[in-house]
């Protein structure tokens, strides 16, 4: 007999484990087709939310950590749109500009698109708007880019659709970005000598 004063412990772990729940969801769906490649507009997105008390300081100021966190969700929304993947991880900032504050009651808007793929990862371009309601003015408070890595079923990193551009603008995005990944690996590799060299 079942005693239901007890807790259902595989209701709980399915609740504390939220991968295996989504990934469930996708099991048995069709390989991705890496041969289609997208264009930046298919996963171009805009996430937008009014500033309240509890994104800023006691000067009204919203916190810099509440920006960084809306870029990270909405940029990971283009990574998933564009690798067709349900899961990406977020594997580097690439430089992160605060340009001007946002203040309670602006409304903010995070614009993402896709600038650069390579196998397994992804650039996504961030610009960071805030709207005063009253005066409707529009300001550009932050800019960021952020490499995301695509996951499977395993939590292996996993190849991704190209990204192919559709005019001679994206192209030259897509060609800024490309520089900008050169120079990250560059940086790396520096990085990796210097440590090797103070052991």
């Amino acid at each position: 007999m079942k005693d239901d004063t007890q807790p259902d412990w595989s209701e709980v772990k399915n609740i504390m484990n939220p991968f295996e729940r989504i990934a469930s969801r996708y099991h048995g769906l069709p390989d991705v087709d890496l041969t289609q490649g997208k264009s930046i507009a298919y996963s171009r997105s805009t996430t937008t939310r009014i500033m309240e008390l509890i994104d800023a300081n006691s000067q009204g100021n919203v916190h810099g950590g509440a920006i960084m966190r809306m870029v990270d969700e909405a940029a990971a929304i283009v990574a998933i749109k564009h690798s067709q993947r349900p899961f990406v991880v977020t594997a580097r900032v690439d430089r992160f500009d605060f340009l001007a504050p946002a203040f309670i009651g602006d409304v903010v808007s995070v614009h993402c698109e896709m600038h650069y793929v390579g196998r397994t990862s992804m650039e996504v371009g961030v610009e960071v708007t805030a709207e005063d309601l009253i005066t409707r003015e529009v300001r550009k408070i932050a800019s960021s880019n952020v490499i995301y890595v695509a996951l499977d079923e395993s939590r292996k990193p996993t190849s991704v659709p190209p990204l192919v551009p559709a005019n001679t603008t994206e192209a030259e995005t897509i060609e800024r970005a490309r520089k900008r990944r050169v120079r990250r690996q560059k940086l790396d590799e520096e990085a990796r000598l210097e440590a090797k060299e103070g052991q």
